[in-house]
């Protein structure tokens, strides 16, 4: 159990009854994600983390999402002996997975099935930050047993690879999305609303005025507090209404 972790959430009023770094295998290869239970759930959440790995930030996010109610499983997409440190490192992890979709695929679905196996309730809501924001479209895209009762992204990579499209079927999507995102642009929010529009897709994007790429992160120069809570408030509507029983 990570006691680091727990201190962390009771000084920001989070108490999730369990919270403890969970190891796991996929195809040989040893992962780290982060458990974070709920008294009494009333769903699950799975997150996917943002191009430097699976660290403190998801697991307070996790930890706060414990408090209002949710399990939540912070995924491990990149391993424990990839690289971080850099920029140069994290341009090579993400771009490994963006080249090879089924690798990103297969270590989805090792992530969810273990959050499912450790969760009381199934039904779900997957959702990313940044790097994490594309994984959860890849889901959504590719997840034909619609494991998901949603997908959220908060600042995240939306752009269809090639080959890739909407059918119109998918579970309803909410972006969250900073303005003044200038690694995202706003060009991209308007082309991927006009693909999901033009499928039929549910979905909805809420737009922060003058909020930057990460606006989301805590401690970052880029992290914008009313965007941040705004965000979250639209998170958690999002979730009860697709979670409830």
């Amino acid at each position: 159990m990570r006691i680091a972790s727990i201190l962390v959430a009771s000084i920001f009023g989070a108490t999730p009854v369990l919270a403890e770094d969970v190891p796991y295998t996929v195809d040989g290869k040893s992962f780290t994600g982060y458990w974070a239970e709920a008294d009494n759930p009333k769903g699950l959440v799975v997150i996917a983390h943002d191009w430097d790995g699976m660290t403190d930030y998801e697991r307070r996010r996790a930890d706060l999402l414990a408090e209002m109610g949710y399990n939540a499983f912070a995924i491990d997409l990149f391993g424990d002996e990839t690289p971080t440190e850099t920029v140069d490192h994290r341009i090579a992890a993400t771009g490994a997975l963006n080249e090879d979709r089924e690798r990103m695929r297969a270590l989805i679905q090792a992530g969810v099935e273990l959050a499912q196996e450790r969760s009381s309730v199934d039904k779900m809501v997957f959702a990313g930050y940044c790097f994490g924001g594309a994984v959860a479209l890849e889901m959504a895209r590719s997840d034909s047993s619609s494991m998901a009762a949603g997908y959220a992204t908060f600042h995240g990579g939306l752009t269809t690879p090639e080959g890739q499209s909407w059918d119109g079927d998918e579970p309803p999507i909410l972006v969250l999305h900073g303005g003044a995102d200038t690694v995202i642009p706003m060009v991209d929010v308007a082309t991927f609303a006009n693909e999901l529009e033009k499928a039929g897709n549910t979905y909805t994007i809420e737009v922060y005025s003058n909020a930057p790429h990460a606006f989301t992160v805590f401690g970052a120069g880029s992290y914008q507090e009313r965007a941040d809570k705004a965000s979250w408030e639209a998170f958690g509507t999002f979730l009860s209404e697709n979670l409830q029983n």
